[in-house]
C-alpha cells in the first residue's frame, strides 16, 4: 500500500535535503561529518528509491546523483555547420565569415582568446543538467559533468594550465562553490593539467543571464584582473567555464591574462548556445532571470 501524500512529501523534501549543496546544509563541516553525509546520502537512496530530476521516470539502484543513466549520456558534439575557426560562434549561412573562416570581430582582433571548444549544446538534456548543478546547487554533479568534459578535450591542443573564470565571492557564498573551478578541478584529475587560480574578479556584476550581447560586454568590462601577473607571463592557459553564450565573459577573462603576459589563452566550456539553431527554432538561447529565480525557488 503506497505510503500517505504526506509522508511521500516529507520522505521528497528529506532527498532534496541530502543531495543539496547549499551552504547551510553543507559548508563549515569537519571532514568526519562530510564522510557521514556522503555515506548517508548512499544509504537514503537505496532505502528510498527516488525519480529522475530531469525525466521523472524511476532511479534503479542508487547514487549521489538522482539522475538516470539516459540523462548522464554524453551530449551531442557540438558542431555546427558554420562557425568562425577561431571564436566557434555558429552561424546560419557562411556569408558572416571572411576568405579564412574568421567572423568579423576575430578578424579585426577584437577576440581576445585563440581558441574556443565546448561537449555540446547549450540546449535540451545539458541544459537541464547545468541548471540542476549551477542553481539547483548539485554540486555531486560536477564530477560527471567534469567527467564530460574530458571526453571532449581539445587533445591536439598543449597548455600548461586550466585557469576557472572566477565567481564573485558572493555568489560563492549563495551556491556553496565555485562552479567553474569545480569542473576545472575534475577535468584536472583526467588530464594531469595543473589547476591554477591566476584570474580574480574585481567587482561584482549582475547576472549574465537576459541580457542582451552589449549588456553583456558592459556588464563585465574591466571586471577581471591577473592574480598573480607575474606567474602568467609566457603560459598556454585554458580558461574553464560551464557555458559560452556571446563570448563576453570568456573574452574579458582572456584579456585579463593576455595583458598579463600570457602567451595563449583558449576557451574550453561544457555546453555553447547555438543562437543560430535557436533562432530557426524560435526558441530562447538562455533562461531568463524570472526563470533563474523560479528554478533556484523550486530547487
Amino acid at each position: 500500500m503506497p505510503p500517505p501524500e504526506a509522508v511521500r512529501r516529507a520522505i521528497h523534501e528529506a532527498r532534496r535535503w541530502v543531495f543539496s549543496s547549499s551552504p547551510p546544509a553543507k559548508a563549515g563541516l569537519p571532514a568526519a561529518a562530510r564522510w557521514l553525509g556522503r555515506a548517508g546520502s548512499r544509504l537514503f537512496a537505496f532505502l528510498l528509491p527516488d525519480d529522475c530530476r530531469l525525466c521523472g521516470r524511476p532511479l534503479e539502484g542508487f547514487s549521489v546523483v538522482p539522475v538516470c543513466g539516459s540523462c548522464l549520456a554524453a551530449p551531442e558534439p557540438f558542431a555546427p555547420e558554420y562557425a568562425c575557426l577561431r571564436c566557434r560562434t555558429p552561424f546560419l549561412n557562411p556569408r558572416p565569415l571572411n576568405e579564412e573562416g574568421l567572423c568579423r570581430l576575430c578578424a579585426a582582433g577584437v577576440t581576445a582568446f585563440g581558441g574556443a571548444w565546448s561537449c555540446g549544446v547549450y540546449d535540451g538534456r545539458l541544459r537541464e543538467l547545468i541548471h540542476l548543478f549551477k542553481y539547483g546547487r548539485m554540486m555531486p554533479l560536477g564530477r560527471v559533468l567534469g567527467r564530460m568534459m574530458a571526453r571532449a578535450y581539445p587533445r591536439d591542443q598543449q597548455f600548461d594550465a586550466l585557469v576557472p573564470v572566477p565567481s564573485h565571492w558572493r555568489r560563492r557564498f549563495w551556491r556553496g562553490f565555485d562552479q567553474a573551478e569545480l569542473l576545472a578541478r575534475e577535468l584536472s584529475r583526467r588530464t594531469g593539467i595543473p589547476v591554477r587560480r591566476l584570474l580574480r574578479r574585481r567587482r561584482h556584476t549582475r547576472a549574465q543571464a537576459g541580457l542582451s550581447r552589449r549588456e553583456r560586454r558592459q556588464n563585465i568590462r574591466g571586471c577581471f584582473e591577473a592574480a598573480r601577473p607575474g606567474e602568467v607571463r609566457g603560459l598556454r592557459l585554458l580558461l574553464i567555464d560551464d557555458v559560452l553564450t556571446t563570448g563576453a565573459t570568456a573574452n574579458a577573462a582572456a584579456a585579463a591574462l593576455r595583458e598579463a603576459g600570457a602567451a595563449h589563452v583558449g576557451v574550453f566550456t561544457l555546453a555553447r548556445a547555438d543562437r543560430s539553431a535557436q533562432a530557426l527554432a524560435g526558441a530562447p538561447a538562455l533562461p531568463s532571470p524570472s526563470e533563474v529565480s523560479a528554478y533556484e525557488h523550486e530547487h
